[in-house]
């Protein structure tokens, strides 16, 4: 599985991305966690930073989710795919 966080870097990308990397470690998941900060890049996947995709799909888009939020969608994600 790969997980995309796309953000310039502000303290709301880096809160997302610490909450992915915390809650893809209490889950015990195999993924690979990929930080995105080019804006050519972000602009070609999401309208809004910071955002999160699971492999090809956008999970969350103009928002900070939690550890639990994050933990609940990788759940159903990992249970639909």
């Amino acid at each position: 599985m790969k997980i995309r966080v796309f953000g310039l870097g502000c303290s709301k990308c880096n809160e997302t991305y610490e909450n992915v990397k915390k809650a893809v470690l209490e889950m015990n998941i195999d993924a690979e966690i990929e930080k995105v900060t080019d804006i050519k890049e972000i602009s070609e996947w999401v309208l809004m930073a910071p955002a999160v995709a699971f492999d090809e799909d956008i999970i969350f888009e103009g928002t900070t989710p939690s550890v639990n939020d994050l933990k609940k969608e990788l759940k159903d994600y990992l249970n639909s795919n």
